[in-house]
């Protein structure tokens, strides 16, 4: 039997940007490292934190507790930076489209592969009846678990994956099994959003892969059809599938959220009086654009 793996947060100080990052469902912020070290490098202040209820290694609960312990981590960092953004991954993606909507203030969002129905090519055609196993004695029986290709595209991650999900309840693409009650939960959540998506105004980024067995497409073209935002981006990439954070493309998903972030506050102005910082990537951008302008003269 699996030995239970204590679950850590994340926090890596740095600017008075801060980018609260909502991993993914019964999971830890292991799945968010990546990302989070890019941020930080790029000047950001990167907080993955342990949600009640929620995340690996704490007793379940309802997916208002969830939002609730979302809405303290915002306000707490909100109490100590000049802008706060946030960043959710998959079951994390759908939560941080729920904490915009209660904190419209936020400077930013970025959705990385949104699940707000599991509908990927690689979910078993059973999936269905698991909303209604939820109200059988399965309830306290039954755990999803997950299988190959666990979220991977690339082969030689999937396979030391493979072997990390025999030793752990979780790894750094996510938890080896899934209660019903939080997948229940899920839903209930995804159920909610579906009425809110258009009152979200909040700048967004979306990055989703074409090929994510998970949650297919349809999942981040329902919310870039209606999301309330005046600027939104759409990011496909064609080398992932639903883990983009540890694939092929994390690289490309941790540079284009960094852009975005940084693009969202110059377009905002730096309404706090202070002038807005260039990252790296986005001081990259506008080169090659100025270089591109000068060729076309």
């Amino acid at each position: 039997m699996n030995q239970p793996t204590r679950p850590s947060q994340i926090f890596l100080p740095g600017d008075d940007h801060a980018v609260l990052m909502l991993h993914g469902l019964s999971s830890s912020p292991l799945e968010l490292r990546y990302l989070a070290r890019f941020l930080n490098a790029e000047g950001f202040t990167a907080s993955a934190p342990l949600l009640p209820g929620y995340s690996a290694g704490s007793e379940e609960a309802a997916m208002e507790v969830w939002l609730d312990a979302a809405v303290r981590e915002y306000d707490a960092l909100a109490e100590r930076y000049a802008r706060v953004s946030i960043c959710g991954l998959s079951i994390g993606a759908a939560l941080a489209l729920a904490l915009a909507h209660r904190r419209p203030q936020a400077q930013s969002l970025v959705l990385l592969s949104l699940t707000l129905s599991y509908d990927g090519w690689a979910i078993p055609w059973y999936r269905f009846l698991l909303n209604w196993a939820y109200y059988t004695p399965l309830r306290t029986r039954y755990r999803y678990r997950e299988a190959e290709p666990f979220g991977l595209r690339n082969e030689a991650l999937r396979a030391k994956i493979a072997r990390a999900m025999q030793r752990s309840d979780f790894s750094e693409v996510g938890p080896s099994t899934i209660s019903l009650p939080a997948l229940h939960q899920a839903s209930r959540l995804a159920s909610s959003l579906r009425t809110q998506v258009r009152d979200i105004e909040t700048d967004c980024l979306i990055v989703h892969a074409i090929d994510d067995e998970t949650s297919s497409p349809r999942n981040a073209r329902f919310v870039a059809s209606r999301i309330g935002s005046a600027f939104l981006r759409t990011i496909w990439l064609d080398d992932s599938y639903h883990m983009i954070t540890s694939d092929n493309e994390r690289e490309i998903v941790a540079r284009e959220t960094a852009l975005f972030l940084r693009e969202s506050e110059a377009i905002r102005g730096g309404d706090d009086g202070k002038q807005p910082v260039v990252s790296k990537a986005l001081a990259r951008r506008l080169r090659q654009l100025a270089a591109l302008g000068k060729e076309r003269a």
